[in-house]
């Protein structure tokens, strides 16, 4: 019990101030100046005495020397948005987020990453032991293409890109082996299972689909990989598709169906507009009395406008010397 309530404390960041470094350097540099001043002093005094009242001094100069060097070793400064871990003795002591110059325990472990992107685990491990500080600036996952399964079992490629930034640098050191590598593992498998969620396109009624409801599956994409990275402390600020396609085995096959399918919907267009154009030319005709047409005349003039209207070919006019029935 007491176990879990410790790493529960220690998986939460806590911001904590530490000494300005252009206060610590002159008064660490003033001692140590003050410690070789005080070593020679003794030293040239106990000559003169026999050396036996300055003995004392001398061992806490000598003693004092190598401390103030080690104290001076703790410098460090901090860029904008830019935190540093401390961790003393394997405890966690907080974290510094103020920029500038400061100073801190020597004894703080160089423990946390700061790394770039697509970092190597070698280059990694090499970086953690020489600082310990956490970049909370903006990064861009830009992730690679995946072949998966749409909701329909079609096989599709898809690629997103995702905007994060570390957000509690606690959780980032202490909840998982290395933040940068779980965000993209994370990424990748939100991806997958958000591509077999929804269908491509063509979908029902008011079906949200991968190629029509892009703001609706950005958000989704969005959310589930903020619900999978609040673990590490990370803040997903955006995650939109980069890249949507059907898989080459399949391209053409569904090239060769929207084509048909937007020939229908042309074909459906021309053929209520020329049915539109008929009308209100019959009635017009009919109104005006430019012609008297019985049903039968009526029909072979709708058959005739409905070829010109429709037809893809270009028409050419045919005069008539006779009648319609002879």
């Amino acid at each position: 019990m007491n176990g879990t309530a410790n790493r529960t404390s220690t998986s939460r960041e806590q911001v904590v101030t530490v000494p300005n470094g252009w206060v610590m350097l002159p008064l660490l540099l003033g001692l140590l100046l003050f410690d070789i001043f005080l070593f020679i002093y003794s030293l040239n005094v106990g000559e003169n005495a026999s050396g036996h009242p300055f003995v004392g001094l001398i061992i806490i100069s000598i003693v004092s020397f190598p401390v103030y060097i080690v104290l001076l070793t703790g410098f460090f400064t901090l860029q904008p948005n830019e935190a540093r871990v401390l961790i003393l003795f394997g405890a966690y002591r907080g974290t510094v987020r103020q920029s500038g110059f400061h100073w801190g325990n020597p004894f703080y472990a160089n423990h946390s990453i700061r790394s770039t992107d697509r970092i190597s685990n070698a280059t990694a491990a090499t970086t953690s032991t020489s600082r310990n500080k956490i970049s909370l600036r903006a990064r861009t996952l830009n992730g690679e293409k995946l072949k998966v399964n749409d909701k329909r079992g079609n096989p599709i490629e898809i690629a997103a890109v995702v905007v994060w930034r570390v957000g509690d640098t606690a959780q980032a050191t202490f909840d998982v082996d290395n933040y940068e590598k779980y965000v993209e593992t994370q990424s990748e498998t939100s991806l997958r299972h958000l591509a077999s969620s929804y269908a491509y396109d063509h979908g029902e009624e008011n079906e949200i689909t991968l190629r029509s409801g892009v703001d609706e599956v950005s958000q989704a994409l969005r959310k589930e990989l903020q619900d999978r990275l609040a673990k590490a402390g990370v803040a997903v600020e955006e995650a939109r598709l980069t890249h949507l396609a059907y898989a080459p085995e399949i391209a053409q096959a569904m090239l060769r169906r929207q084509q048909a399918e937007a020939i229908i919907d042309a074909r459906q267009k021309i053929v209520h507009g020329a049915v539109s154009m008929v009308d209100m030319a019959l009635k017009d005709l009919a109104e005006k009395q430019v012609v008297q047409l019985d049903d039968e005349r009526k029909a072979a003039m709708v058959s005739n406008l409905m070829v010109v209207l429709c037809g893809e070919a270009e028409v050419h006019p045919v005069i008539n010397t006779g009648t319609l029935y002879s």
